[in-house]
C-alpha cells in the first residue's frame, strides 16, 4: 500500500465504508465503497495486518454452505485497538483525552491553568498529560497526540501563528510538545478540529457542508464542503473575532462595537456575571450551574448570550447556506433550552435562509423537518474528540501511513 496513491485511496475507501457501516462482512464492503470484491480483498488483508480493523467472532450473516460469513469492525478492541492521545488547549484550563478508532473518548481529565506562566504553559502541560497517558496505559498501540486550540494555527508547520489570550506568537506547539512527550504531534485550531470530528463521525449532512461555531474564551469558525475542512491562505480562515452581532452596542478594544468575541465570549460572559452578582469568579461553569439550580438572574444571562450567538448564526446561514450549522457553546451543549434560544434568534434574523432545513415535497404529510442548528455530536466529550480527529482524519484519508 505505502507509496502507492490508487491503493492508499482503495484503503481509505475500504475503512470508511467500515466506519460508517460496520459491522460488515467481506460482501458487504464493496456495494457502498465502488470498489471490485478482489480490491476490497487486499485492502482489508492489509487493514487487519495493520490493526486498524478486526474480525468478530460470529457469524455475519448467511454465506456459502460450510462458509459463515465473518463481520469486520474498526479495531476497537480493549487489547489490540490503537488510541489516540488527544489535548485541547483552553484558557483557563486544559482537556487530556483518550480516544479510539470511532472517535469515542474512554479516558479524559482537566488541567487547570491557575498560576501557569502561558510562557511555560507547554511543559507543565506536556508532564501531567505524560502522567495521563501513563495511568491508563494497557498496551494498546499509541498513534500520536493530537492537539487543537484557538486562534490561529498553522497545522503543516505545527505553530501557533497567534493566540491572543495566551499571549503566543510564532510559537512551534506541535515540536514542543512532542520533543516533550516523545510522540508524534499534529495540531490544528479547535474550530476546525470539531468541523473535522463532525464530518467523519457526527451526521452525515455534515460531509455535504457546514459551519462550526466555537464560543469559548476564544470565539472562531470553520467551514467545510464535500467532506473537506477549509483552511484558506496560510490556514487563517476562520477568523470570526469580529463578526458584528446585529443590536450588539458592547465595546471591544479594537476599538469597535458590537464583535463577536466582545459580546458573546465566555470571558465577556464572565466578567458580566461577576458584574451582576450572579457568580464570585468569572467563570461560565459557575454560571450554568447557578442557572441549573433555579437563579433567574444566570439563565436570563444565559439567553441573553444564546440570542447573540444566534444573531451570529444567522449572518453565517445567510453567507454559507450549509446544510448543517454546528454549535459548540457550553450551555447549550448540556441543556436543550439555550439551544432553542440560538435557534429562534437564528430564525428572526437570517434574511433568507431557514433555520430548519425544508422538507422534500411529497403530496403526504412529511416528517417535521430537522434542526439546521445544532450542537456536536460528541456532546461534553466535543474536545477531546476534536483534538483526537487531527490524528484521525488523516489516517481514514490515508491508511497507508500504518503500513
Amino acid at each position: 500500500m505505502a507509496g502507492d496513491s490508487r491503493a492508499s485511496a482503495n484503503a481509505a475507501a475500504v475503512l470508511r465504508a467500515v466506519l460508517e457501516h460496520g459491522p460488515v462482512a467481506r460482501s458487504g464492503i464493496p456495494p457502498v465503497c465502488g470498489l471490485s470484491p478482489a480490491a476490497v480483498s487486499r485492502q482489508t488483508t492489509g487493514l487487519l495486518r495493520s490493526g486498524l480493523l478486526r474480525e468478530l467472532p460470529g457469524p455475519g450473516g448467511p454465506g456459502r454452505p460450510g462458509r459463515p460469513l465473518v463481520p469486520l469492525d474498526l479495531n476497537t478492541g480493549p487489547v489490540t485497538g490503537p488510541v489516540t492521545a488527544a489535548l485541547h488547549i483552553g484558557v483557563p484550563a486544559s482537556t487530556f483525552g483518550l480516544v479510539d478508532l470511532r472517535g469515542q473518548v474512554l479516558a479524559r481529565r482537566s488541567l487547570p491553568h491557575h498560576g501557569l506562566d502561558p510562557a511555560t504553559l507547554p511543559q507543565a502541560i506536556a508532564r501531567q498529560l505524560r502522567a495521563f497517558l501513563d495511568e491508563y496505559d494497557t498496551g494498546r498501540p499509541l498513534l500520536g497526540l493530537g492537539a487543537a486550540l484557538g486562534g490561529w494555527v498553522r497545522p503543516d508547520e505545527g505553530t501557533v501563528v497567534r493566540h491572543e489570550a495566551l499571549g503566543w506568537r510564532d510559537r512551534p506547539l506541535a515540536a514542543e510538545l512532542s520533543d516533550a512527550l516523545g510522540l508524534p504531534v499534529r495540531l490544528d485550531n479547535h474550530a476546525r478540529a470539531v468541523a473535522g470530528a463532525e464530518i467523519l463521525f457526527g451526521h452525515p449532512d455534515a460531509r455535504r457542508s457546514l459551519v462550526h461555531l466555537f464560543v469559548g474564551n476564544v470565539v472562531d469558525a470553520a467551514f467545510g464542503i464535500e467532506g473537506t475542512v477549509h483552511q484558506g491562505p496560510g490556514a487563517a480562515a476562520g477568523d470570526v473575532a469580529h463578526l458584528p452581532v446585529p443590536g450588539s452596542r458592547t465595546p471591544y478594544p479594537c476599538g469597535r462595537t458590537g464583535c463577536l468575541q466582545a459580546t458573546a465570549s465566555d470571558t465577556a460572559l464572565g466578567a458580566e456575571a461577576v458584574r451582576r452578582g450572579i457568580v464570585p469568579e468569572p467563570s461560565v461553569s459557575l454560571l450554568v450551574d447557578a442557572a441549573a439550580t433555579g437563579d433567574p438572574r444566570a439563565d436570563r444571562l444565559l439567553r441573553e448570550r444564546a440570542r447573540n450567538v444566534g444573531r451570529a448564526a444567522a449572518l453565517l446561514l445567510d453567507v454559507f447556506n450549509p446544510a448543517v450549522l454546528v454549535i459548540a457553546e457550553l450551555s447549550s451543549l448540556l441543556h436543550e433550552g439555550y439551544l432553542d434560544e440560538i435557534r429562534e434568534a437564528a430564525a428572526k434574523n437570517a434574511t433568507h435562509t431557514p433555520a430548519h432545513a425544508p422538507p422534500a415535497p411529497a403530496p403526504a404529510p412529511a416528517p417535521a423537518p430537522a434542526p439546521r442548528i445544532v450542537t456536536p455530536h460528541a456532546g461534553p466529550a466535543v474536545l477531546p474528540c476534536a483534538a483526537a480527529t487531527v490524528v484521525l482524519e488523516p489516517l481514514f484519508r490515508d491508511p497507508a501511513r500504518l503500513t
